[in-house]
């Protein structure tokens, strides 16, 4: 994969981020209602209580267990329980439906982009929005370029654009897309 990601400001969590694709897919699951470097260092939280991130231990453990070690304060979430339970299914499907290679997902075959988006949106956790941002940041910065890939990732896939965390590649990046988000809630609550 290309050059380290630099998505949460922690050059631990991003070294993570950068190695694991499990880890980076449950950083994008863990994307909604906190903010985006908080959701992209969960998977280092659970990698230090774990003593390593592996997606089969974590599919392989007890999930009452996996969530209690997900709730310990600083939770991987505002919701650590459900979302431990998210992070518990996510690791079950890619063991059970890609012999535990997260990778899979978009190499598997040879997929184009919209059979990669597919195969997002079938994840745990995965709806449109989300699988589309994912493909956007495979693209951009770890260099997965499946035919067609901009234009299944829609607007996230648009060359230069501030809109998601796949556009995130520094702080100010980082407050690009804060500011687009922004422009954009508002735009939505006046209308």
């Amino acid at each position: 994969m290309p050059k380290t990601l630099r998505l949460t400001g922690d050059a631990e969590a991003d070294k993570l981020l950068s190695e694991d694709p499990f880890a980076l897919l449950t950083g994008m699951l863990l994307d909604q209602q906190i903010s985006m470097e908080t959701a992209f260092a969960g998977p280092k939280k659970i990698a230090d209580r774990m003593g390593g991130f592996d997606v089969t231990r974590i599919a392989d453990a007890d999930e009452d267990e996996f969530v209690e070690l997900c709730v310990q304060k600083p939770a991987i979430h505002r919701y650590g329980g459900s979302m431990g339970r998210r992070v518990h299914a996510l690791a079950r499907y890619i063991v059970e439906h890609y012999d535990g290679h997260t990778e899979a997902i978009w190499t598997e075959g040879k997929p184009d982009g919209k059979e990669v988006l597919k195969r997002l949106k079938a994840l745990p956790g995965y709806g449109e929005q989300k699988a589309r941002i994912f493909l956007a940041l495979l693209g951009k910065q770890r260099g997965v370029k499946p035919a067609g890939w901009r234009e299944a990732a829609g607007a996230y896939g648009e060359e230069g654009s501030r809109r998601s965390i796949a556009d995130v590649t520094s702080a100010g990046t980082l407050a690009e897309v804060r500011a687009f988000k922004k422009a954009a809630k508002a735009s939505a609550k006046a209308q």
